[in-house]
């Protein structure tokens, strides 16, 4: 019998990538102020789960300028979704196997 939680990926372990890749899952490209609002994270703490994401390549990172002031944002790559789909059916599987 295959392990159940095999497919649970470690990147998304944590509550805080969880909630990020969930929003960039449904959006196109979400500039860092919105993303620690809808979070209520500080800066530093959003920064490290969005380092730790971008290195898995999961997270493409976008830094511009709106007029003189700078904006970042953050948009899910393709890796980044397929590999929290995978993670999504793997919960899931575990919850239909546990119940």
């Amino acid at each position: 019998m295959q392990n159940i939680i095999s497919n649970i990926n470690k990147a998304f372990e944590n509550r805080v990538r969880l909630g990020v890749m969930a929003i960039l899952m449904v959006n196109d490209w979400v500039d860092f102020g919105d993303l620690k609002e809808m979070l209520n994270l500080t800066d530093g703490n959003l920064a490290s789960h969005i380092t730790a994401l971008e290195k898995e390549n999961f997270v493409q990172v976008r830094k511009a300028f709106i007029g003189k002031r700078p904006n970042t944002s953050f948009q899910a790559t393709s890796d980044g979704k397929q590999a929290f789909q995978d993670h999504l059916n793997a919960l899931e599987a575990l919850i239909k196997g546990a119940g």
